[in-house]
């Protein structure tokens, strides 16, 4: 039987080799476009598609292959007499081998400066046809999109002349993810244009960009995948520096320690243990700020996640040394930094821009059989309309302290509390089932230091109870949404004891 295969490719990476040793196997190829001038070039017989069609390509490229001649010897199953009939009456030949991958979309709207219209035309018409069609029928026809995979079909057709069964229908799985995953991106970028937020059908593309030993425990099963096109400045397009390999937690507690550092333009520190922040502090040094973030709870930080926004220093690396830490993530390392901090085996160092800007990415949370997506809660307190309902207005102290608190509060997992100072956490309840509970935890934790300090809530006061317990512990300024529509009883416990207090409008729930 007369051997085909088709190649047509816009990554180039082996694919000459891959159709010379073809050739050498006694497949014909046909190609089209720089992939036929590509293979011509290394001296190797090609047949072009117009040869095989008898029809031009016409406008300007958009249309060469898709014609019954191709997409008849792509489609037909040579296990049935009357495909077979059809072929001979229409004098096309079945196609074995296709190799195809697409116009660069995503290279080209990545760029930033693509007009639509150079987007437009980067949108391949004729190639996720032909793979689709390929795939389809990988009962009679083994089709790649990867170079990754060329070896793996020469050595199968070296050894036994033919691809396995197996192997065809992984590689047609392949294909359908492959052609996929590009009109994801297709229907992303045109949606945007439209500006519709929340679109009747939505589809999500991620590629895989590592690998997991296990989930949250060693029981389940875990990998962790890339948004195509992410802010550079998120954990995915992280640089690791140094240290053995990510886990899951490791994961999940760095980005909720990435996004919390991202609040301050100040230097600034910030621990992360179980996704909840157990220290933030700022200084005028990053050493300054990282001690301040230590000293809020030199327990929990153990084993824990830092997060930083300027380049490490000695300093700051001599601190971060004498302790146990999982994860260091900052913009950058001194050499000195790095040559102290990498003589930790286990200590992962992630070096992450933090100056890419992620506004408009959405936030997906999957449920069992379904998805919740919402806007990232970027709010910040110069947006909300603040009001002091409170007889006393804040100190100058007092409202540089209640502007800290907002910004660590909005992190934390609802029901949250924060005590804090103008420049560092004292105490953090997280996660409690009432908010009075979560206060009386964050109030333990900072103990005496919380006489004359800010108290911030990341939602409303149901009661007077959190007033209360704040100003036995000597809270003198909270920050709150208010709302609630018992918020008279908050105000005048205020009042009672000579506190001010702060409304927002804006809750931070985390769940």
């Amino acid at each position: 039987m007369h051997k085909r295969a088709l190649i047509s490719v816009s990554n180039k990476s082996g694919v000459v080799d891959f159709a010379r040793e073809l050739h050498s196997l006694g497949f014909e190829i046909l190609s089209t476009g720089g992939t036929k001038r590509a293979l011509e070039e290394a001296d190797i017989p090609v047949t072009g598609i117009s040869e095989v069609t008898g029809f031009p390509e016409i406008l300007g490229g958009r249309v060469k292959t898709l014609h019954p001649k191709i997409h008849g010897g792509l489609l037909a199953r040579l296990d049935q007499a009357d495909h077979q009939y059809a072929l001979s009456q229409h004098g096309i030949v079945p196609i074995q081998i296709v190799c195809v991958n697409l116009y660069p979309f995503q290279q080209t709207i990545a760029r930033g400066d693509a007009s639509e219209e150079e987007a437009i035309e980067n949108i391949d018409i004729g190639g996720p046809t032909m793979l689709r069609a390929a795939a389809k029928n990988h009962e009679f026809v083994t089709v790649l999109v990867d170079p990754a995979d060329y070896g793996e079909v020469l050595a199968q057709l070296h050894d036994v002349g033919d691809v396995s069964r197996e192997t065809r229908r992984r590689l047609a799985a392949k294909v359908f993810r492959h052609t996929a995953a590009y009109d994801a991106l297709i229907a992303e970028y045109l949606t945007n244009l439209t500006g519709e937020e929340f679109p009747e059908k939505l589809t999500v593309t991620y590629e895989l960009q590592q690998s997991l030993r296990y989930g949250e425990n060693p029981h389940q099963k875990a990998a962790f995948y890339r948004k195509p096109l992410g802010s550079r400045s998120s954990l995915p397009y992280a640089k690791q520096l140094h240290g053995k390999e990510l886990s899951y937690n490791n994961i999940n507690d760095a980005e909720a320690a990435l996004q919390i550092v991202k609040e301050f333009d100040e230097p600034a520190a910030v621990a992360v243990k179980h996704t909840n922040p157990c220290g933030v502090g700022v200084g005028a040094t990053l050493a300054e700020a990282f001690a301040k973030a230590y000293a809020c709870d030199p327990v929990s930080i153990f084993g824990g996640i830092v997060a930083l926004n300027r380049e490490v220093d000695l300093e700051t690396a001599e601190q971060l040394h004498e302790i146990f830490l999982e994860i260091v993530i900052a913009p950058s390392f001194s050499e000195s930094a790095l040559e102290l901090l990498t003589k930790k085996k286990n200590l992962r160092l992630l070096s992450i821009p933090l100056d890419t800007p992620t506004a408009g990415e959405k936030k997906l949370t999957s449920v069992t059989g379904g998805l919740l997506i919402q806007d990232c809660d970027h709010f910040t307190l110069d947006q909300a309309e603040l009001s002091v309902p409170t007889k006393r207005q804040p100190t100058a102290e007092e409202w540089e302290g209640i502007k800290f608190g907002w910004k660590v509060v909005k992190h934390v997992k609802s029901n949250a509390i924060v005590v804090c100072t103008r420049d560092m956490t004292l105490g953090i309840g997280a996660g409690q089932m009432n908010r009075v509970g979560a206060a009386q935890i964050a109030l333990q934790q900072a103990g005496g230091k919380a006489r004359g300090a800010v108290l911030a809530s990341d939602a409303f006061f149901p009661m007077s109870d959190t007033v209360e317990v704040a100003a036995a512990a000597g809270i003198t300024a909270i920050i709150q949404p208010g709302g609630s529509i018992r918020d008279e009883d908050s105000i005048v416990a205020a009042d009672q004891y000579g506190i001010s207090m702060v409304f927002t409008r804006i809750r931070h729930f985390k769940h």
